[in-house]
């Protein structure tokens, strides 16, 4: 079966179930229950379907997988692992493959460039797979090997995914998965270029050279489909996810959003693609930091009015804040949106720079999706009349998918300390 016939059957088969659902209810089933088993089937073949492809599906499956601490526990449990997987892995290329592309790129000499290639991968993701190799210097490297045919297998499964939004829905209220994929298509071009991957890389290793927290290994060659960079070893963040202690989850929270917050004052970048995949924890305890493709840049900084209302919103100011979001073109024109109500529905996301100490939680996560993503709610009635600039969309997608990893690792810290050092403009914490 084609991968677009997989994808198009998706929600095919949802609507198949939703109606044997419907035959259920009227035969005298409870219809919490059959919403539960209709979850649960969809559930199970949106992450087959999605762990079989690569390209934007894949794509897709990883940015998911950092919502799975959204979802209702007994709908999630079954599929964390799977989930998790995505993070990481795909079916590899074949090794005459990835030899036929080093060719193209590196030229047809490639292998004196190596005093070594492993023709295993060690990691496969949406577009591009890693394979370790040791350089001709001595040095342990990663050579990343572009897909032959990621860019258009990424933008047919865009489309295709793009008339899902309703099924992502049944999986896990409140994410609307939109401006996800309208994100993801401005940004495939720019993924799909390594030597544009390998710049970004380069300044962000510059930027933390010698930093005694967050390790990002530097470039050593790249061209349009390969691109080869320093070997980072330590362990996964999804392992710490799934197995870490109370410690090690806290000190890795902290660096993650040390590290998403600092780069845009350090690097004038922001790293824009927060899953876990991205990450390790070094031996020696730095967080190191892996994939460039999609940043942000930022040469000024975080902007300015994100400090500002931020401040606005701590101190109690609430028409002013609905004034400043509506010039920032965050409150769609025409709607009458009370003050009070606005702070009511993002004071649980201002809790994290309200207080010293913070706990990211899955229940705290899965309270706050419930909380907007039912539309009985006024919270989601306001939602609703909100709108995300497109010049926010990669800070908003930085930011929602940093929380969906805090909340899976449980991590509990003075995250209030790291926000107040870099973003611009927000006052420090009263004594």
């Amino acid at each position: 079966m084609s991968r677009t016939a997989r994808l198009a059957a998706l929600p095919i088969g949802a609507a198949g179930r939703a109606t044997v659902g419907l035959g259920k209810r009227l035969t005298g089933r409870p219809a919490d229950e059959v919403m539960s088993e209709f979850q649960q089937r969809t559930a199970e073949q949106l992450f087959k379907v999605l762990g079989e492809l690569k390209g934007g599906a894949m794509k897709v499956g990883q940015a998911l997988s950092v919502f799975e601490a959204a979802m209702p526990e007994e709908l999630a449990a079954p599929y964390r692992e799977a989930l998790t997987r995505l993070q990481e892995d795909a079916p590899p290329l074949p090794a005459a493959t990835v030899h036929k592309v080093l060719a193209s790129q590196l030229g047809p000499d490639w292998r004196r460039l190596f005093l070594s290639f492993t023709d295993k991968p060690t990691a496969a993701a949406s577009i591009g797979q890693v394979h370790r190799a040791v350089w001709s210097d001595g040095r342990k490297v990663a050579v990343k090997v572009q897909y032959p045919g990621a860019g258009k297998a990424l933008l047919s499964d865009l489309n295709q995914l793009g008339r899902m939004g309703r099924l992502f829905g049944v999986m896990s209220p409140g994410l609307d998965i939109k401006p996800l994929l309208r994100e993801l298509r401005e940004r495939v071009a720019e993924e799909l270029d390594y030597r544009l991957e390998a710049t970004s890389q380069h300044t962000f290793a510059q930027a933390y050279l010698d930093d005694d927290d967050i390790f990002v290994p530097d470039v050593l060659a790249g061209a349009d489909r390969v691109l080869v960079t320093e070997w980072v070893g330590g362990t996964p963040l999804a392992a710490v996810l799934r197995d870490g202690s109370r410690e090690e989850r806290d000190r890795a929270g902290l660096l993650y959003v040390r590290f998403l917050f600092s780069g845009p004052a350090r690097a004038g970048l922001l790293h824009a693609d927060p899953h876990p995949g991205n990450y390790r924890v070094l031996p020696d305890g730095r967080f190191g930091v892996l994939d460039f493709g999609a940043v942000n840049r930022l040469p000024d900084g975080f902007p300015p009015a994100i400090g500002r209302l931020l401040n606005l919103a701590l101190s109690g100011d609430h028409a002013a804040v609905l004034a400043g979001l509506r010039a920032e073109g965050f409150v769609n024109p025409g709607h009458d949106v009370d003050p009070d109500e606005l702070i009511s529905y993002l004071n649980p996301f201002l809790d994290p720079a309200r207080n010293p100490t913070f706990h990211f939680s899955r229940a705290w996560l899965r309270e706050q999706a419930a909380r907007v993503g039912d539309p009985r709610t006024q919270a989601a009635a306001l939602g609703r009349q909100l709108n995300l600039p497109p010049s926010y969309l990669l800070i908003h997608r930085v930011w929602l998918g940093g929380v969906g990893v805090l909340c899976q690792l449980d991590a509990r810290g003075p995250f209030q300390a790291e926000m107040r050092r870099w973003v611009p403009g927000l006052a420090p914490a009263a004594p």
